[in-house]
């Protein structure tokens, strides 16, 4: 039987679409709470209840976008125009959101709250119809963990270009005033993620489409949704794999310029915590994209599940781990940041594959596909673990005590400690047993992929060519 098979073309050129959204992520997971607390000076507090408060909208605004996408027909498809519409916005509003206006606090804070609003909008105009392209471009379920990896390669060499420059351009353009080197590093890297959206646009096709006589309910879709296991599990997991994500990486600043500082390295000389912590942040990303390049070969062995599950784990009890530590420990700091990494490597790759099972899951067993709805839905399970992981983030480093730029408190240590190791460790764990009951094995998976096929061949689709 044969199957679409996608060329490297294609396949780089999808992958390019995560490499620009990645340059936001990253900024989003490593730095906004630290801009928002040491440049754009608001209570720690306050950013904690702004990330919470503008997830209400995102509960609406995340399945409306699905909804819509599923529903639109172009010439070009249903999720590629969103793409390419949704680029130069989604750049615009990242300038804006880095960019600390002369203003009140109070002036400041509705600002906040317009800017990181709209900017986490354009981020779902843009990556609803994004992730859902994954699921229309090719049948194959191994075809879509390929394709998967090659997106994760180049969403992991957009976090090592944050990584290793963010940092240093805001310190080499800004010199003394931070402020104006956040917002002309993101004009730089805003600049950089619209010409790879673009680039995303007129490399890509789509191939899968819904059943000719489907109806398109949205109550039936909905329902679709609620009622799917396999969705309800892996939306679960993301939530509480996001909020470890978010919760350590946003950690990480606070960690070395607070409680490692400057260290004398051995060979090295002294190093300042920014060259530390970028240093850090680069072998971790180093490190998962060997576990990306090795997700193919490992989850055909164990399964997608299995795998999700057990590194997930193992990345929680290594995290908590960093909890031993003392700031001189640089080098196990070091050798813990690459255990950890290459373990969500894989992680990350499958999850998104993991999403497009499901959407083929509700149309084995329903006979409706909605890709997009439970693509955005994914999304919104991102989004939250994204928002409830800087907002406890936030909240905990509140309740210890943390005043930005001052030396902190022996209680205020302890809480920074708690948010990289033991606080974001738990919710690894949490989501890790999530998958352990996730119901589609490999033998399911391969009988759900040719009984697909088999369908869409009777029904004289385009999807097997």
């Amino acid at each position: 039987m044969q199957t679409q098979r996608l060329s490297l073309i294609e396949k780089v050129g999808f992958s390019l679409g995560d490499a620009a959204s990645n340059i936001f992520f990253q900024s989003f997971i490593l730095y906004i709470t630290m801009f928002y607390t040491d440049v754009f000076r608001l209570p720690a507090e306050s950013i904690a209840l702004m990330f919470l408060i503008t997830k209400i909208w995102d509960a609406v605004n995340d399945p409306m976008m699905g909804l819509i996408a599923d529903r639109t027909n172009t010439r070009w498809g249903k999720f590629r125009p969103y793409v390419l519409w949704g680029a130069i916005p989604f750049g615009i509003l990242g300038v804006l959101t880095f960019t600390t206006p002369n203003w009140g606090i109070t002036a400041r804070l509705i600002y906040a709250y317009i800017t990181y609003t709209l900017l986490m909008m354009a981020y779902t105009v843009v990556n609803v119809p994004y992730s859902a392209l994954m699921g229309v471009m090719t049948p194959n379920t191994h075809e879509r963990t390929v394709l998967s990896s090659y997106r994760f390669f180049a969403a992991f060499f957009a976090t090592l270009l944050v990584q290793s420059f963010m940092l240093e351009l805001v310190k080499a353009i800004g010199k003394d005033n931070p402020a104006v080197g956040w917002q002309w590093a993101m004009t730089i890297f805003s600049s950089l993620a619209v010409i790879l959206l673009f680039i995303t646009f007129f490399t890509t096709q789509e191939r899968v489409h819904p059943p000719k006589d489907q109806k398109t309910s949205i109550r039936h879709d909905i329902m679709d949704l609620l009622t799917n296991k396999p969705w309800l599990l892996i939306g679960a997991a993301t939530i509480f794999q996001l909020i470890y994500i978010c919760m350590r990486g946003g950690a990480i600043a606070y960690y070395f310029k607070y409680f490692v500082k400057d260290q004398q390295i051995a060979g090295l000389g002294t190093l300042s915590w920014q060259r530390l912590s970028s240093g850090f942040l680069v072998t971790g990303t180093i490190t998962t994209i060997i576990g990306v390049l090795l997700t193919t070969r490992i989850s055909k062995v164990f399964g997608k599940s299995t795998t999700y599950a057990t590194l997930l784990g193992i990345a929680g009890i290594a995290t908590a781990c960093v909890y031993l530590l003392r700031p001189q420990d640089v080098v196990a700091m070091f050798v813990l940041q690459a255990i950890i990494s290459f373990s969500v490597g894989p992680v990350s790759v499958l999850q998104w594959s993991i999403y497009t099972d499901a959407a083929d899951y509700s149309e084995w067993v329903k006979g409706r596909r909605a890709t997009a709805l439970v693509m955005s839905a994914s999304l919104f399970a991102l989004k939250l673990g994204i928002a409830l992981g800087a907002a406890a983030l936030a909240w905990i480093l509140g309740l210890y005590g943390y005043q930005p730029d001052q030396e902190q408190t022996a209680r205020g240590l302890l809480g920074i400690r708690m948010v990289n190791s033991i606080y974001p460790a738990i919710f690894a764990l949490i989501g890790s047993v999530f998958m352990f009951f996730y119901p589609i094995n490999k033998a399911t998976l391969q009988r759900m992929e040719a009984e697909l096929i088999e369908r869409r061949k009777k029904e004289g689709s385009d999807a097997v060519l």
